[in-house]
């Protein structure tokens, strides 16, 4: 410990508080170890009732051999000086060290009255210093400063609008567009199926640009991806068919396999590495997940169709299929997807821009097949298992073998092949998503190959071919199908037209393929009437 101001190595003082001339700037000075220069706290001034000043003297006259703590007049110490005081400190001392230089017990005091330090307005980086070779990720305060005097631009759409103008109103269509879109990974998936902020939005907006139920004009985009032609009828195809796979598997296959046969060929062919399908979750009968298949054994154990919302492009991190993937590079990935309308609107819009969407971005680059199935709406597989068929009609998840729409009707089968329930799709409306009112693309005009039921014979499916890259999807897979040329083309174009027509009745906003593709947030609240700064209203 220091002994200035004594010559007596016996007597221990405290460190001391030498007088300064410098400028406030320099009055605060922390002490080097070995032999450099105490600490000052020039110009303070207080007294305490009971405790021994550690600032300066007791009063104007500066301090007094009964009271110096500064080394400069210490003496030894008196009974009415010494006993049971401590030394009061504003950070120039240590608080449990008494008279002596004996280590006591840590007692906290109420700061001292009408004394403070001063605030320097060098910036704390400037007046501390960063210790040398500490390279700090945190921005300069000076970047920080200029940070906070920009303000918020006004065409800046939060997840919070989102929120409000599509799931609080129930209008979401769950194909996971806005969690692929988000650059900062902020948006994930509830355990009710739908999205949810995970950490904080950065404001970018393009989780409300890329949905297909908020600033998606989708219409618009049929039009980018196919050309002029593909707003009509069933859009602008090159070619269709009704086919099905001539083999055993397909006893359980959704009208004849086309898909799965599809898929089973590319992956055969070394065209693809994988392909993201639906497979039914371990812990809920016939409740959907997405699901990477990589061997043609897991395309044939789930095939079949399922009838809620696997939110696909939720699921386009790689990370979570590394797993599958072992030593690919996933800059030569190659996947194909299968997905309804709106999950192919949605990729295609997210593939047409360069941007990096972080988690999802090597996943959304990968997808260089996209297979849409024929649409009219989905179901909220709570509302289509729990309400409508278990608590409604006495059908469990347990019982079902396999599920279909057909002609109109939902069709539910035992596991022994028995049909248990033959009833017309409209009165299950209720478990459908709200949002798919809205949808007028049947058909999957962005897609390059939309596959379904309607127009073609029981065990049969519709194949409408519809890029360069689906026709070369059909040519390796047409040596192994038993195929015609599509049977009712009039049946497609009666539906994909009933189909607009709902939509256009349940739509709030101009349909409009040579609008702009994508819709502002203030634009739709103005349409649908939902709140256009929720953020100010307490939402």
């Amino acid at each position: 410990m220091g002994t200035n101001g004594s010559n007596d190595p016996d007597e221990r003082v405290f460190p001391t508080v030498p007088e300064s001339n410098t400028d406030d700037d320099e009055a605060v000075m922390f002490p080097e170890t070995g032999d450099a220069a105490p600490r000052s706290r020039e110009g303070t001034e207080h007294a305490r009732d009971g405790a021994i000043a550690t600032d300066g003297g007791a009063n104007d006259d500066s301090c007094s051999p009964d009271t110096c703590t500064c080394g400069e007049k210490t003496a030894e110490p008196t009974a009415e000086s010494a006993g049971d005081k401590r030394v009061a400190t504003d950070g120039a001392g240590a608080a449990n060290v008494d008279e002596m230089g004996e280590l006591g017990e840590l007692e906290f005091t109420e700061p001292a009255e009408n004394v403070s330090q001063d605030v320097y307005g060098d910036a704390p980086d400037t007046r501390v210093g960063v210790p040398e070779g500490v390279n700090l990720e945190t921005p300069e305060y000076s970047i920080r400063s200029r940070m906070n005097d920009i303000e918020t631009p006004d065409e800046k759409t939060w997840f919070m609008e989102l929120d409000e103008a599509v799931i609080d109103e129930g209008r979401c269509i769950q194909c996971g567009t806005c969690v692929a879109a988000c650059p900062s990974d902020s948006i994930g998936v509830g355990d009710d199926d739908l999205p949810e902020l995970v950490k904080m939005c950065t404001g970018c907006s393009l989780c409300w640009d890329f949905c297909p139920r908020g600033g998606l004009r989708y219409e618009r985009q049929w039009k980018i991806t196919g050309g002029e032609d593909n707003v009509k009828g069933a859009g602008d195809p090159i070619t269709e068919f009704s086919a099905k796979v001539e083999d055993d598997w397909t006893d359980g296959a959704q009208d004849g396999g086309v898909v799965t046969g599809i898929l089973a060929t590319l992956l055969e062919e070394g065209e693809i590495d994988g392909a993201l399908v639906a497979t039914e979750s371990e812990e809920e009968e016939w409740k959907a997940e997405s699901y990477l298949a990589t061997t043609t054994e897991e395309l044939i154990a789930n095939a079949g169709t399922v009838y809620n919302q696997t939110l696909a492009l939720g699921n386009l991190d790689l990370k979570q299929w590394e797993h599958k993937l072992p030593d690919k590079d996933w800059d030569d990935l190659s996947l194909a997807l299968v997905g309804t309308p709106c999950e192919i609107e949605g990729i295609r819009a997210l593939q047409d821009f360069e941007w990096d969407y972080q988690a999802q971005n090597e996943g959304i680059r990968a997808v260089d097949y996209t297979i849409s199935l024929m649409c009219t709406k989905n179901f909220n597989y709570y509302s289509l298992m729990g309400e409508q068929l278990e608590e409604k009609r006495g059908i469990s998840p347990e019982e079902i073998g396999k599920m279909d729409v057909l002609h109109g009707k939902m069709m539910v089968y035992g596991h022994d092949g028995e049909m248990i329930l033959e009833e017309d799709v409209e009165n299950f409306h209720d478990a459908a998503l709200k949002g798919c009112d809205e949808c007028a693309d049947f058909t999957g005009f962005c897609s390059d190959i939309t596959v379904g039921s309607v127009g073609s014979a029981d065990d049969y499916s519709s194949v409408i071919i519809r890029t360069e890259q689906g026709m070369k999807a059909w040519d390796l897979t047409e040596p192994n199908l038993d195929y015609h040329d599509l049977e009712d083309k009039s049946a497609v174009g009666k539906l994909q037209g009933w189909d607009k027509k709902k939509a256009f009745e349940s739509l709030e906003r101009p349909f409009d393929p040579d609008a702009p593709r994508f819709i502002d947030y203030t634009d739709h609240a103005e349409n649908y009437g939902t709140a256009l700064n929720p953020h100010d209203q307490g939402h």
